[in-house]
């Protein structure tokens, strides 16, 4: 009776019996606890940061309730925790100029990036450009050293040094110039639309007492000191513009200007034209990596830079610089990269076209091309006067092997078959 009391209480619980003894295979008696653990549901977790929620595989996290922007979510799965690896609080190492506002000038545009928008960044500022046809970027100089790169039409530049040598230049796509701190220059538009990238060795760009404008400066001196130092009426200045105006929409005209004290060429000139440069495959055949610094380009004696592309799904070896940061501009494609500040401090960050990024001094860090078609294309900065790195495999591979193995607690034999030689685009 008191068996069927409780055989009748169990079936009124709706407990089911399929499990190993319903399906007619034996079970122990004395184990209830297995016959329960089989009648939970089974539920497959699945990560879920490619859907831009902060969920990873084994269900840590949950769903995103409050306000989000849910495209940046996708853009940036690995802010959402899609790293297991990253570890600790790092401040944020990027920036993209579509977060920055543009200026709109008769003649083209501006959108920079300086210190108050990415802090991390102390060394490097920058902007990208724009000039329609004959417009021309004001006369001006800076108290810092200016770089640019020409990425879409053609231009040319003016510049003059403090022993009177001038230089007039016409730039390509991909051809590069330097102004050191104080020259005079100007830049001027020569194709229907032309942009370049702005370099300054100054993260604080904006700060009052960096560009010195001529029609700025005009204006406020008084016309008697104009007409003495220039040696003429006082009414030609009656139509300098003020405010400045920045960029000036102008002609195309003949721009032959010879100076009685020669020119700045050679190891004085201010332009490298890289786009008549032939650039080999990088060591590790995974794309290439063309150096510009003061070793080619002597008179860039504060900016350093390399102009990178690897192929999809390429790896820029792990490494570190141990003379600069790096700044980054990433032109075309889409990319990963981690960041080591020691400590076990380290955060991954996820690029795409137009972002910007500051690796800080000595930190160790990797990009990898995340798309499985399209190159990915990105100029590296230093405010150094060149660049250097360390592979991480190559310092392993020339260190004995045994502290190596002991250290990581590795293969003796993994340690010996390391490549000596820089893998630095890894295929």
């Amino acid at each position: 009776m008191r068996f069927l009391t409780l055989l009748s209480l169990f079936c009124l619980s709706g407990t089911s019996f399929a499990g190993p003894v319903a399906e007619g295979l034996s079970a122990r008696q004395d184990q209830p606890s297995r016959r329960s653990r089989h009648l939970r549901p089974v539920v497959e977790k699945r990560q879920q940061f490619n859907q831009g929620q902060p969920i990873d595989a084994k269900g840590k996290g949950g769903p995103i309730l409050g306000g989000t922007n849910k495209q940046l979510d996708l853009q940036n799965p690995d802010n959402l925790g899609a790293q297991s690896t990253d570890n600790g609080v790092v401040v944020n190492l990027k920036w993209s100029f579509s977060d920055s506002k543009t200026r709109l000038l008769q003649g083209g545009w501006v959108r920079e990036q300086v210190i108050t928008d990415l802090p991390a960044s102390r060394d490097i500022a920058a902007a990208q450009q724009h000039l329609k046809k004959g417009a021309l970027r004001e006369l001006h100089w800076h108290r810092v050293a200016e770089w640019g790169y020409v990425y879409a039409g053609r231009i040319i530049v003016s510049a003059v040094d403090e022993a009177g040598k001038n230089q007039v230049d016409v730039l390509e796509v991909g051809d590069i110039w330097y102004f050191p701190k104080g020259s005079a220059h100007t830049i001027q538009g020569l194709e229907d639309e032309n942009e370049y990238l702005l370099v300054f060795d100054d993260g604080d760009f904006d700060k009052v007492g960096t560009t010195f404008g001529v029609d700025d400066w005009i204006v406020h001196t008084p016309v008697s000191i104009l007409a003495k130092n220039f040696g003429v009426n006082e009414s030609v200045f009656n139509t300098v513009p003020t405010p400045d105006p920045y960029i000036v929409q102008g002609d195309v005209e003949d721009s032959t200007v010879t100076s009685p004290y020669g020119k700045l060429e050679g190891n004085s000139s201010y332009v490298y034209k890289l786009s008549s440069k032939s650039v080999p495959p990088a060591p590790g055949g995974g794309g290439t990596l063309a150096i510009v610094d003061s070793r080619n380009f002597p008179i860039a004696t504060t900016i350093a830079a390399a102009i990178v592309t690897l192929e999809p799904g390429g790896l820029r070896e792990l490494h570190w610089h141990p003379n600069a940061e790096e700044w980054l501009y990433f032109h075309r494609g889409q990319a990963r990269a981690t960041v080591f500040l020691g400590g076990a401090l380290a955060r991954t960050f996820d690029f795409y076209a137009g972002d910007t990024a500051v690796f800080p001094d000595n930190s160790g860090h990797y990009i990898q091309n995340t798309s499985p078609s399209e190159k990915l294309i990105w100029i590296e900065i230093y405010k150094s006067d060149r660049v250097a790195d360390i592979s991480l495999t190559q310092w392993l591979a020339l260190t004995p092997a045994h502290i190596v193995a002991k250290t990581l607690n590795i293969s003796l034999a993994v340690v010996k078959n390391l490549k000596k030689e820089k893998q630095i685009l890894i295929k």
